[in-house]
């Protein structure tokens, strides 16, 4: 994955709790993963103040090559697109040069009433590198 300067890699290793009984990662645990790394991207932008307002519309993973117990790998997320009142994460996790895990969340922008409301121009220009 090329990363733009709205990009983030996560550097970790599969911990035995990301584990089902046969050792291998259970599935829930790539989005936990994901979501650290974009806590990482939105911490580095200085965009951590208003993120509860933020819940995932959509979430999917393709599990192509297995992960077991303290594997490393990496996870690069990038802010694939950029919308009104959403942003689509697309991200890869690797382990060495091997693609196990290629996957997408959408995250919208809601208001205290939880409907969709613009993001602030600051998130929209942070997000879009400009």
């Amino acid at each position: 994955m090329n990363l733009a300067p709205l990009g983030h890699v996560l550097r970790s290793r599969v911990a035995w709790v990301d584990t089902d009984a046969g050792g291998r990662i259970h599935f829930t645990a790539v989005f936990r993963w994901a979501e650290a790394a974009e806590t990482a991207l939105l911490r580095s932008l200085g965009l951590l103040d208003e993120w509860a307002d933020y819940p995932r519309r959509a979430v999917e993973a393709e599990y192509l090559a297995v992960l077991r117990f303290d594997d490393e790998f990496d996870l690069a997320l990038v802010a694939e697109h950029v919308g009104t009142s959403s942003i689509t994460y697309t991200w890869d996790i690797s382990r060495g040069d091997e693609l196990c895990i290629r996957g997408r969340h959408t995250v919208v922008h809601v208001d205290s009433a939880g409907r969709p409301a613009p993001l602030r121009p600051d998130v929209r220009r942070a997000l879009a590198g400009t």
